[in-house]
């Protein structure tokens, strides 16, 4: 590999959320029942006309602006001609040589740097139906034909050939897919297919600018897949150009059983497609004065987010990384850190207990019945010294479980500290009385050996006691003694 440099651009393809089709009224939900979603115009029925869904439009230009495209004021769509038992009408109403968005671009972290890849355009087309083989039929004769997805608005992608490893890649493709669950126009669901990678990969001789023959792997809804598979791909052209052979443009697939890719047909240009605008469709005209009203409900975007977390918060970029992996998590950890003003408090209590409650119950941050308030009164009560950081963990999985403010948790239950001078010291000699072995071993200088006492009076009191307070009366009465 040290003679070819890797050159890869990326069609990105996701669903959006809209509530019913790009050509017609019909919703879709993943997973029912097969050809429930359907009508007669999603399934290409003869004398059907479609009709343009407006919210899909405002959704890809949501995105254009996201990503720093130009919107184009006068767009089409076209008819791309190809055969595939999915595609009910024989043909995909794409767009071709009039996008609604093009010349943008997306700027990520990657290796340590800031990278930006240009974009060639963003275009929304309708989405195919799914075939279903036999892993799933149990006869490998037949096939049927499930239409729910067809016609689904489906907004793709096109990424420059700007970048440079797989593994950059996979950077680019987390940074699309963070930017379009920020703005809202894709729940970006991968193993539902709502988000799908389709590398093209080429290599040239390193020093060159003139591109290779790429090949096109399709459909990648795993990043980890899409990873494998881009790996395999550029170490098989690299053997191909070695033994001196030429690599074949054509469109793969990638056998995550085998970890190789296999081809699946040739690659098509335009001119295969046989493009022409859609004739039962109007051209689209899209006015300054609309893009002027979409432009200021676009959320702060992950990557000035991350910025502004590290420079107002003063945390480090490995959790502002963490802490704005989807909105949600950096709305929760926003709010939080302005209520409290702790934000690196609030920081540790988000990346470590509560997701670790999250991950356990398997659900989403904003699905949690804990929230920045709790978050907040359970600080201070910390700060105050009304409960121990240990008792507080008892006290958040409590609120995970139940709701409840954690004021009410710690009255209900008993939790607050003891932090009684006499009532802790009473116990302290208690605790000495029964273990004069450590309490010698401490006054013989053995200092580590409080450890053990501090952890006994701890267990008298149910770490109720306030532990500095137990290490200080220890510590003092031990050297009296």
């Amino acid at each position: 590999m040290e003679k070819y440099e890797i050159v890869i651009g990326l069609e990105i393809h996701a669903e959006l959320c809209t509530e019913s089709k790009l050509f017609c009224n019909c919703a879709y939900t993943f997973g029912a029942s097969a050809n429930d979603c359907t009508c007669p115009i999603c399934l290409g029925m003869p004398g059907t006309l479609p009709v343009i869904n407006q919210r899909a439009l405002e959704f890809a230009v949501r995105a254009g602006l996201a990503m720093n495209c130009e919107i184009t004021s006068y767009s089409k769509f076209d008819r791309k001609n190809y055969f595939y038992p999915d595609l009910p009408k024989n043909y995909q109403i794409s767009q071709y040589d009039l996008p609604l968005c093009k010349n943008g671009e997306v700027t990520f972290e990657f290796d340590g740097q800031s990278k930006t890849v240009a974009l060639r355009r963003i275009h929304l087309e309708e989405d195919a139906g799914k075939s279903i083989h036999a892993e799933v039929t149990g006869d490998p004769t037949r096939s049927f034909m499930d239409f729910n997805r067809a016609g689904v608005p489906l907004m793709e992608i096109v990424s420059e050939p700007e970048i440079h490893s797989p593994e950059e890649a996979i950077a680019y493709c987390r940074a699309v897919k963070e930017i379009l669950e920020y703005i809202e126009v894709s729940d970006c669901n991968m193993e539902e297919g709502s988000l799908r990678c389709e590398p093209n990969i080429s290599l040239r001789p390193r020093g060159s600018q003139e591109l290779g023959t790429r090949t096109e792997i399709k459909n990648k809804n795993s990043f980890q897949e899409l990873l494998d598979a881009m790996d395999y791909e550029v170490k098989r052209q690299a053997r191909i150009l070695d033994s001196g052979g030429e690599v074949v443009q054509e469109t793969l697939l990638f056998d995550a059983n085998t970890g190789k890719t296999v081809a699946m047909r040739g690659k098509e240009e335009a001119d295969d497609y046989r493009y022409f605008p859609e004739p039962d469709l109007v051209h689209v005209q899209i006015d300054n004065e609309w893009i002027d009203e979409i432009q200021p409900t676009l959320p702060e975007l992950p990557a000035a987010r991350r910025k502004r977390f590290i420079a107002d918060y003063d945390i480090s970029s490995e959790n502002a990384e963490f802490l704005t992996t989807t909105r949600q998590i950096a709305d929760f950890f926003d709010e939080a850190a302005q209520l409290s003003g702790e934000p690196t408090t609030c920081a540790n209590w988000i990346m470590g207990d509560l997701t670790r409650l999250l991950n356990t119950a398997e659900i989403e941050i904003q699905d949690s019945k804990v929230t920045p308030a709790h978050l907040n009164e359970l600080i201070q009560l910390i700060d105050n010294n009304t409960i121990s950081g240990k008792i507080a963990k008892s006290v958040l999985d409590d609120a995970f479980e139940t709701g409840k403010m954690p004021k009410q948790i710690v009255e209900e239950k008993g939790l607050s500290q003891i932090t009684d001078t006499s009532e802790i010291e009473a116990i302290v000699q208690q605790v000495i009385e029964e273990n004069p072995g450590p309490a010698q071993d401490y006054r013989d200088g053995t200092k580590k050996a409080i450890g053990f006492l501090v952890g006994q009076v701890m267990k008298a009191t149910r770490g109720k006691a306030n532990p500095q307070m137990v290490n200080q009366i220890l510590a003092r009465v031990l050297s009296e003694d």
